[in-house]
């Protein structure tokens, strides 16, 4: 269960992928944080907002090659201003009201055989950058991904049934949004 896509982790972020109309190949992800993700009361604990953008940016090349996945090879933040969770206590993951939610976007810069990188941001409800990101990911098939899992006994049908279910949820949101003011 992914901290970050995992729908039915207890303490995820339960994000959401939406592909945009963008020319630049812009992803966006729409998550919850809540006081268990803190740092210092009241914010988001860095290491969290990495691993979301992490997540985000290596998803983008799925926009153009649904099945290749990154794999981080490296990653780079900055974190700009702090993130505060929300204050509503709204998880309702299958509402379309945007309250409670905090959006990030990323994008893939850079896309060769088997490299790939990418940039993203995680923004404040005013539309400021809290923390951006660079990364460079090895691109690896989903076949070659599901394979290793097979392989290993101890997490056969676990670990192949969350990749499934990661490649199906990026799917079943709408591909053109923009994120709301």
């Amino acid at each position: 269960m992914c901290l970050v896509c995992g729908q039915h982790n207890h303490a995820g972020l339960h994000a959401q992928f939406l592909e945009t109309d963008d020319e630049d190949g812009t992803l966006l992800a729409r998550f919850r944080t809540r006081d268990l993700h803190q740092s210092y009361p009241g914010r988001v604990h860095g290491g969290i907002e990495a691993a979301l953008l992490d997540e985000l940016i290596g998803r983008t090349v799925n926009i153009t090659e649904p099945t290749v996945w990154g794999v981080t090879m490296e990653l780079r933040c900055k974190y700009r201003k702090p993130l505060p969770y929300p204050e509503t206590e709204n998880n309702d993951r299958n509402s379309n009201d945007n309250a409670g939610y905090t959006w990030a976007r990323g994008r893939l810069t850079d896309n060769r055989s088997r490299v790939m990188e990418g940039t993203g941001e995680i923004l404040l409800p005013d539309g400021t950058v809290a923390v951006e990101a660079w990364a460079r990911y090895r691109k690896l098939p989903l076949s070659r991904i599901i394979e290793s899992l097979e392989s290993s006994d101890e997490h056969h049908v676990t670990n192949q049934h969350i990749v499934g279910a990661v490649i199906a949820d990026t799917r079943k949101y709408p591909k053109t949004v923009t994120i709301p003011d």
